[in-house]
């Protein structure tokens, strides 16, 4: 299903009042992961799309201006061909309350109200676990931004999430936040709303903005004592709102999810979760970043799921104790083998990697007479007492060392799960005693519990030092009286929580029991094993298992560092390069979250369900060949750069690199320098170094020359405007060094990945193409040694095609053998959003362009033909790495232009280089790239300048392919075609 993320993937250039932000940085001590940061980049885009490109947002524009936005957005996504027609709402099937609150706030067109009024949101897919919060304080901090300089309306935020524990964790997190930046976000209940707004006239202020919360299952249409009317606050619809998990609730929720609508009509919607199943979100999401790309992309453990299932704890099956404590015997198996790999790590690297390994034990039922937590914790009990025959331990031992030893699948990554298991063949029952219980021998458990805290138990054995489980749950009353009865209790003693600690390097808990009291808003990377005990596989039971898993795959070997150790390594961290190759090896129990359950299926089902709306699809990797009949031994020549000596600023040539501004700020620019006078205060205020006082200094007394003030670049903030000119100092471009031959700088045709289960038939048709030309040749050799007659001839050459199509759900893949091409077959589709595929020429206009190439080439006499030899090739921008360099004053920066084709042509001892790229001219930015190219392969007077490479004369030509040269600008026109023949004419051969 195309998704909002698969169009913004295609705006790479926002301007620069749109880029200039830290992404980074959260806090003194903390810095966003690159899928945090990369949320906030599609963030931007969705914004900067909808308030500019769309319709460009004016401070106290007309509602008439707001529905044109929607309307434009609207069409966007129509004319990328994502089905948004049939998401409207029928208002004949909406209850009363719900008609009534509707009508009142949108257009309804034959009883329908059209999505376009619902258009203005995006949704982040974010898995459990992935940081949510620190991406929407941070999203807070840019929208401020953003206002502040009129990209965007000055709305009021609104931050709803459907738990206390959530608006606690933000409070937490904006705490943390205005410890260590300029803007201090201040965070007020939402019912405040009206005493704040009476005291200022804007709650965006220099250096402040007020943020509002509030619980959002408590927001209505109707007013009572926590539940608020949501009309006492609407402020015409224009407020920013952050949805977090916000869509989870009872029977109203339907309302609610229209009020949330309803309150940012004429704002933004912004909304977060980890589960999405609703078409609305899953369209409208802007960012995915769900479980599985989580582990994929190394931020999370391992998941395996063990064929063991807890099934002796079903009330409705009958199972002898001994079975029962099987089933717990291979959980502190499977806990105490983790454990010897860690202690095993401490010994070769030291104890500041990786995490005391965790079992977390999560129940159903608490507090009934034979709970699910009261039978677990009787095992627990009797195990740690030492209640257990040597044949029990032996065959719990051997079936889970089985289960291991058949190396269990990896969920979403298409591996298995290759463990040492000479470290867990030497376990013996001391180890479960140390490594779970935290005591040298088996010993009766004694209890403590602290007055002040009514959630927590813990358990220790007597003869241990250290406590080594803690039940938590939402009150240990009944288990006081009822269950812990004849235990020793100890009260009173002097220590905060134990759950609060578990995370602390000296926390000794092994074992955490529960129910679902804390697995939401817990933050803890030491769960290596969790099992699932009559959780159920209903709605709410589905999402407790994956808000729990979220929760257990964190990871975190060194501090500060949440990926898994090889994706450190392989990123160049200093430590991870050192730690990595001496405890590679035995790291990966730590890496791993085991799950057991009552019921395995329904447990794999949840999980496999995950990514039921967008899943990870199957891929296989193509890998085409190069056509090494068209390219023989030719010489195919690509540009090497360097970069130059001087900055761009310094460099005369560069006549079109001036730095754009408008004309008065320009002046309010010469003003501010003017008014600091001492340059000292440039050094205090700006972090200016002497060489960028000194070139601010020499643009300011010759502005003409350095600055282009023709352009309506506003920046709206002096401290803006001298950070993006310092940017500006700092430009080097690149020039030619040298040519060489052809390697590894065109290879997207060995990556070819196709999303599909079964890549048979694709394969066969693949090949049919490929081995078209020797069948010809072979079709020919047997009609000129008169194997064949003229008739069987013809007859056979009218079943050789050089071309197939192959289908999926209505998307066509072409597959051709195009002359000339560098490698073959070559693929290509008229659908653009063709998803099975990926690397392919899809384009419309890369696709007309092979059309008029293929149709011109077969004609007879065609001008190709008058060159010794000549080859051609697609480029692939996100893979090759075949380029022009040149300077985007609209984005202050160097940048790459990849040309969609390059030709290679030789005549006698000249040489040709030819790039082409077939785009309309609505792609303003080919000005740049034309300049970019003439600075480094033509004159002062415009001619191509001639290289030499051994005996060749090498030139380099320019084109870009259009459908009517007419409609270009004078200067430019000799740059362009609108027909493959004059590729040829213009270079004059």
């Amino acid at each position: 299903m195309l998704k909002l993320q698969d169009l913004l993937k295609d705006i790479s250039d926002l301007p620069a009042t749109w880029t200039c932000f830290d992404l980074s940085t959260f806090s003194q001590d903390k810095s966003l992961f690159d899928y945090q940061q990369e949320a906030l980049k599609f963030a931007l885009r969705g914004l900067w799309k909808y308030y500019e490109d769309c319709v460009d947002y004016k401070p106290g524009e007309s509602q008439n201006a707001v529905t044109r936005r929607k309307e434009q957005f609207y069409e966007w996504y129509r004319q990328n061909g994502i089905d948004i027609d049939d998401l409207g709402i029928s208002i004949d099937k909406q209850r009363q309350d719900i008609r009534n609150l509707l009508t009142d706030h949108y257009p309804a067109q034959n009883n329908c109200i059209s999505y376009k009024n619902f258009i203005n949101r995006m949704a982040f897919w974010m898995a459990t676990g992935s940081g949510k919060t620190l991406i929407i304080v941070k999203m807070l901090e840019l929208l401020w931004r953003l206002a502040r300089v009129g990209e965007i309306p000055q709305h009021n935020l609104l931050v709803l999430a459907h738990r206390d524990d959530l608006l606690e964790q933000l409070r937490v997190h904006v705490d943390e936040f205005n410890a260590g930046n300029e803007l201090f976000i201040r965070l007020r209940d939402l019912r405040e709303y009206p005493e704040a707004k009476r005291k200022v006239a804007s709650l965006f202020s220099n250096h402040e903005v007020t943020v509002f919360i509030y619980r959002s299952d408590n927001l209505s249409d109707e007013q009572k004592e926590r539940i608020v009317d949501f009309r006492n606050y609407d402020d015409n619809g224009r407020w920013f709102i952050f949805l977090d998990e916000a869509h989870k609730g009872d029977k109203e929720e339907s309302k609610r999810q229209h009020i949330y609508s309803i309150m940012s009509r004429n704002g933004f919607l912004f909304n977060f979760s980890a589960t999405f199943t609703d078409k609305h979100d899953i369209i409208s999401t802007a960012y995915d970043f769900n479980l599985a790309r989580f582990i994929k992309n190394g931020y999370g453990k391992h998941i395996t799921i063990m064929k063991q299932e807890n099934r002796a704890f079903r009330d409705d099956e009958d199972y002898s104790e001994d079975e029962k404590k099987k089933v717990v015997l291979k959980t502190l198996l499977m806990l105490a083998y983790i454990h010897r790999a860690f202690e095993m790590v401490q010994r070769k690297v030291g104890n500041s990697v990786y995490h005391r390994p965790l079992l977390l034990v999560l129940v159903n039922s608490v507090n009934t007479e034979d709970s699910d937590l009261k039978l677990f914790f009787q095992q627990i009990r009797d195990i740690g007492k030492g209640k257990f025959e040597a044949q029990v331990w032996e065959k719990a031992k051997q079936e889970l060392r089985q289960e291991l030893a058949d190396r269990p699948q990896m969920k979403f990554e298409d591996q298995e799960l290759k463990l040492d298991l000479a470290l867990y063949d030497l376990l013996k029952p001391e180890d479960i005693f140390k490594g779970v219980y935290n005591a040298e021998n088996p010993g009766d458990i004694e209890v403590w519990v602290r007055p002040s805290n009514r959630q927590e138990i813990a358990f220790k054995l007597k003869n241990a030092d250290q406590p080594f489980a803690l039940i938590k749950i939402g009150d240990i009353s009944e288990w006081l009286k009822n269950k812990l009865t004849g235990y020793d209790i100890l009260e009173g003693f002097d220590d905060e929580g134990f759950f609060q600690r578990l995370n602390e390097d000296d926390s000794y808990i092994n074992i955490l029991m529960g129910s679902r009291s804390f697995y939401e808003g817990w933050d803890s990377n030491r769960p290596n094993v969790i099992t699932f005990i009559n959780i159920g596989t209903g709605t709410e039971a589905r999402k407790f298992i994956l808000q729990s898993i979220g929760r257990g795959v964190r990871i975190e070997p060194l501090a500060g560092n949440r990926k898994r150790l090889q994706n450190l390594y392989n990123a160049g961290h200093e430590r991870a390069r050192v730690l990595f190759p001496k405890i590679k090896d035995i790291v990966l129990p730590l890496e791993t979250l085991f799950l057991f359950g009552t019921n395995r299926n329904a447990l794999n089902k949840v999980i496999e369900n995950l990514n039921l709306e967008d899943p990870v699809k199957t891929s296989h990797l193509i890998e085409l060949e190069v056509n090494y009949e068209t390219v023989d031994d030719h010489p195919l020549l690509v540009p090497i750069y360097r970069f130059a000596d001087r900055p761009l600023i310094e460099q005369e040539k560069y006549k079109m690199g001036k730095f754009k501004i408008a004309a008065e700020e320009l002046e309010l620019l010469k003003r501010y320098i003017s008014y600091l006078a001492d340059e000292r205060l440039l050094v205090a205020l700006h972090n200016a170094s002497p060489d960028q006082i000194k070139l601010l200094k020499q643009c300011i007394s010759d502005q003409d020359k350095y600055f282009n003030t023709r352009a309506t670049r506003y920046y709206s903030r002096i401290e803006l405007v001298i950070s993006q000119l310092f940017n500006y100092f700092r430009v080097i471009p690149e020039e030619l060094d040298n040519f060489k031959l052809l390697e590894n700088e065109i290879s997207h045709f060995k990556q070819i990945k196709v999303f599909l289960e079964d890549i048979a038939e694709l394969s066969k048709k693949i090949a049919h193409v490929k081995n078209y030309p020797n069948k010809m040749a072979e079709l020919r050799r047997k009609f000129d040694s008169q194997e064949l007659s003229f008739d069987e001839f013809i007859n056979q050459l009218k079943s050789l095609s050089n071309k197939e199509i192959f289908q999926v759900n209505g998307q066509n893949l072409q597959i051709r053998h195009v002359a000339h091409h560098y490698y073959m077959p070559v693929l290509l589709s008229d659908s653009q959003k063709i998803d099975f595929i990926s690397h392919i020429i899809r384009h419309p206009s890369e696709v007309r362009f092979i059309n008029d190439l293929e149709e011109y080439i077969s004609q007879d006499g065609n001008k190709f033909s008058n060159f010794d030899w000549w080859v051609f090739s697609k480029i692939d921008e996100n893979v090759d790495e075949i380029y022009i360099p040149y300077f985007d004053p609209e984005a202050n920066r160097l940048r790459y232009f990849y040309p969609d084709f390059i030709f290679w042509l030789k005549k006698d001892k000249n040489y040709y280089i030819v790039f082409a790229d077939p785009k309309g001219i609505k792609h303003t930015e080919f000005e740049h790239k034309i300049e970019g190219f003439k600075k480094i392969f033509e004159d002062t007077q415009g001619k191509p300048r001639t290289f030499p490479y051994n005996d060749l004369k090498v030139r380099v030509y320019l084109f870009l392919y259009t459908e009517d040269q007419s409609l270009l600008p004078d200067g430019y026109k000799a740059y362009w075609l609108d027909n493959p023949e004059a590729i040829v004419e213009r270079i004059k051969c």
